[in-house]
Formats: C-alpha cells, structure tokens, sequence
C-alpha cells in the first residue's frame, strides 16, 4: 500500500465536476484507491463517496492506492491533485501531459 497527501486546489474543493474527473481517473486503475480526511474515509471510485465527504479548497487529504498498479495509481492522482483536477482534465484533453 502506497499513500500520500495532497492540498486540494480546485476552487470549489471536490464539488461535482473536480469529483467526477478524481472518480474517472480512479477507475483507470485496478488497485483499491481511497482517501481520507478529517474523520472520512472516501471510495475513490465513487462519485457519492467523493462528494460526501465534503472536501473544500484548501483542505488536505491522504490518498491511500493498494493494488497491482498502485505505484502508478497514486502518482497520477497526486498530479491531478497538484494541478487542480479541473485544469489537469483541460490539460488532458489539450494533450498537454
């Protein structure tokens, strides 16, 4: 199990949008991916679990991957989260990265 955290940048913290891009890019992956902040743990590969846990700009959380690729799972959604998962899925689909 590899984990690490990360400071949301997207400006609404994980609304909809920024929570779906974290969901989808999540799903991408075999392993077991989640997160955790304050006392919540989140499915990283559900869209509710992301949203319920109510994460805001500024907030930080610890991403936790387990799994065959969990080297690479975690090293793809902490650069989403580094970036911004808005501006890093504008980047993607500009084949930017």
């Amino acid at each position: 199990m590899v984990s690490e955290k990360v400071t949301i940048k997207d400006g609404s913290g994980l609304h909809l949008r920024p929570a779906g891009i974290f969901c989808k890019e999540a799903m991408k992956f075999k392993s077991h991916i989640s997160f955790s902040t304050k006392n919540t743990i989140a499915n990283a590969k559900s869209v509710l679990s992301i949203l319920g846990a109510c994460v805001k700009s500024g907030d930080e959380i610890e991403i936790s991957c387990e799994g065959e690729d969990e080297v690479e799972a975690l090293e793809t959604l902490v650069k989403a989260a580094n970036i911004g998962f808005i501006e890093y899925d504008n980047m993607k689909n500009e084949n930017k990265l």
